[in-house]
């Protein structure tokens, strides 16, 4: 019996001590040759292998398709179903744990968790791996510390000061309580005891604020847990605590920030941008939005749901700023546009700009030059960089009349370039967020018909699905010999295939949807694909996308964060290997549809 076994590696954590004392009981282990079949291509499995040593390659005929290494197990497929779908090849001497099939299908049987992981459909997998993330997220985010959390700021005021002191002060740094000094003593006042002290009590507003505020102040420290803040909250029936590092006061938890950190506040960011005033009112709203997607993330959320969210306040954001500045000449008789993944409802993190202007009619130069101006400048200022391909307002080719932006159009597809590819590709994913939305529809309508029957243009535009490589081809380097990993792009390997595949096969057909999980299932209703296969699909974006967003979150944000396999669990890897051959076949799908061969 193996004892050095790891029982914590996914998925073999699902299974109960008893199923896991069976398990060790009924363990081999084989030795394996480099260059010798492990499993042969539509062979039989006898055994569940699990790799201890070395690394093993997947292989489609002369296709490599992926290396496996330590803690890497494989054939699900021959062990359910019978038959390997590709073969296994040992690339240096092997050791592997062999699970005999028999003992491998009762563990499955008896345990739908640990058998989640042997289902052949992407979309039970990574149900199964989420529940599995739900059991542990609630324990994870409670040991947060508090020095993770918003806090108001630890301003403070003298006793003697008064209640119309008090006042003004928490208007000027935006907070709702303030420490109050009173020789050695601390106390809190905060706007509700101002509301009470003036309207019910009836005391004039230059009363001593010392005479309204609360010296029953109780403290934690910054490195406390989360979970400590609730429980000294509800034992002391107090809506705030003090947070002192041991030397000063650094800030003030209340109820709301605590509430927000555990259930987010994308509503109250919403409210925000509704009731903003000003740039500087929007420029506080714009870094909540960028903090919520942490927020977001840490609850739980899946990504799509977190990309409609965050879509959803930044299409307020630009409306609002769209109001704000825009004069009359343009409010009127324009509309603004966000395109990209903004405009498919896909964003997470904050990105670049990708946006435009259509005009109903030609508008003053000196007028429409002042307002591109102040567009994209207050943008940068909310932490948009500008475009490196210049779509944007600011760029003349995007603030147009839609005349103009019609004769474009015909000028791209008749001398179509790669550029002008992605221009249409951006543009086709356009959604409006202000003014008269009919214009972009006129803009839109106008594209789908001027590649309408355009089959030369289509399979041009189409190419640029396999403009990177499979992160299938980067699993010649997923797990080294020595165990590590390298860096994968899932953006360019993997997610930029499946939207812009879609993309393709939606301008072909001309569909409305800019969502690209929508136009799977316009794709799927047509007949082209089917469900299950636009299912998994769908699920494969997903998956890529949180894997991603993950390391983007990770890496402080950074926009090219790559993802790196080694670091990933044994399941995670197994679903993203399922997810990249989902990709693959989307791929092939497309190369077939537009006969990409042919040209």
């Amino acid at each position: 019996m193996p004892n050095s076994f790891d029982p914590q590696n996914p998925p073999f954590d699902r299974l109960t001590p008893q199923e896991m004392e069976a398990l060790r009981q009924a363990l081999d282990i084989g030795y394996f040759r480099p260059g010798q079949t492990i499993l042969g291509q539509q062979a039989a499995a006898d055994s569940l292998f699990i790799v201890i040593k070395g690394a093993v390659e997947e292989r489609d005929a002369d296709e490599l398709i992926a290396l496996l290494g330590p803690k890497d197990s494989f054939d699900s497929h021959a062990l359910v179903q019978g038959q390997s779908r590709h073969a296994f090849v040992a690339r240096e001497e092997t050791l592997c744990y062999l699970l005999p099939r028999d003992v491998a299908l009762n563990l499955i049987k008896a345990n739908p968790r640990f058998g989640a992981f042997f289902y052949l459909d992407l979309s039970r997998k990574l149900d199964a791996m989420a529940r599995d993330e739900e059991d542990s997220r609630i324990g994870t985010l409670m040991r947060a510390r508090i020095a993770d959390m918003p806090l108001s700021p630890a301003a403070f005021i003298d006793a003697a000061d008064t209640i119309e002191t008090a006042g003004h002060t928490m208007s000027q740094i935006d907070s709702n309580a303030l420490f109050v000094r009173d020789g050695d003593r601390v106390g809190i006042v905060t706007g509700m005891n101002l509301s009470k002290a003036t309207v019910l009590q009836r005391k004039p507003i230059d009363t001593p604020i010392g005479t309204i505020c609360h010296y029953d102040v109780i403290s934690l420290r910054p490195d406390d847990f989360v979970y400590s803040a609730l429980i000294l909250m509800t034992k002391t029936n107090k809506r705030r605590i003090a947070i002192h590092d041991g030397t000063h006061y650094v800030g003030i938890l209340d109820d709301i920030g605590l509430l927000g950190f555990l259930a987010g506040n994308a509503q109250l960011v919403a409210g925000r941008i509704e009731r903003a005033a000003g740039l500087s009112d929007l420029t506080v709203a714009a870094r909540e939005i960028g903090e919520q997607v942490r927020i977001l993330r840490r609850q739980g959320l899946k990504v799509e749901v977190i990309a409609e969210i965050i879509s959803d306040l930044n299409r307020r954001l630009f409306a609002k700023l769209f109001d704000m500045v825009a004069p009359p000449e343009i409010r009127g008789a324009a509309c603004l546009a966000v395109m990209g993944s903004e405009g498919r409802g896909e964003q997470t993190l904050r990105t670049d700009q990708d946006n435009a202007l259509i005009l109903a009619h030609p508008v003053e130069a000196a007028i429409l030059d002042r307002f591109r101006a102040d567009f994209t400048t207050a943008l940068e200022g909310f932490g948009f960089e500008p475009c490196p391909g210049n779509v944007m307002v600011r760029n003349p080719i995007w603030s147009q009349t839609v005349d103009e932006y019609g004769t474009m159009f015909r000028r791209w597809v008749a001398l179509p370039e790669p550029e002008t590819h992605m221009d249409v590709a951006i543009l086709y994913d356009a959604v409006a967020v202000a003014g008269n939305a009919q214009l972009l529809a006129d803009v839109k309508a106008g594209l789908v018909e001027a590649v309408r029957g355009r089959s030369a243009f289509m399979v041009h535009f189409a190419r640029a699905t396999e403009a990177f490589p499979m992160p299938i081809g980067f699993f010649n380097n997923l797990l080294t010999p020595d165990g590590k990993g390298d860096a994968v792009d899932l953006k360019k390997g993997g997610i930029f295939p499946i939207v812009h595949g879609i993309r393709s096969m939606a301008l072909e057909r001309g569909l409305a949807e800019t969502n690209t999980a929508q136009r799977i299932q316009r794709i799927v209703e047509a007949g082209t694909f089917s469900r299950d296969f636009g299912r998994d699909l769908t699920q494969a974006l997903y998956l890529l996308m949180t894997f991603r967003l993950d390391a983007q979150l990770a890496a402080a944000g950074a926009a090219t964060a790559l993802v790196r396999p080694d670091m990933l669990s044994s399941t995670q890897r197994d679903v993203l290997r399922e997810a990249l051959g989902v990709v693959k076949q989307l791929r092939d799908i497309v190369r077939r549809h537009f006969n990409l061969g042919a040209f």
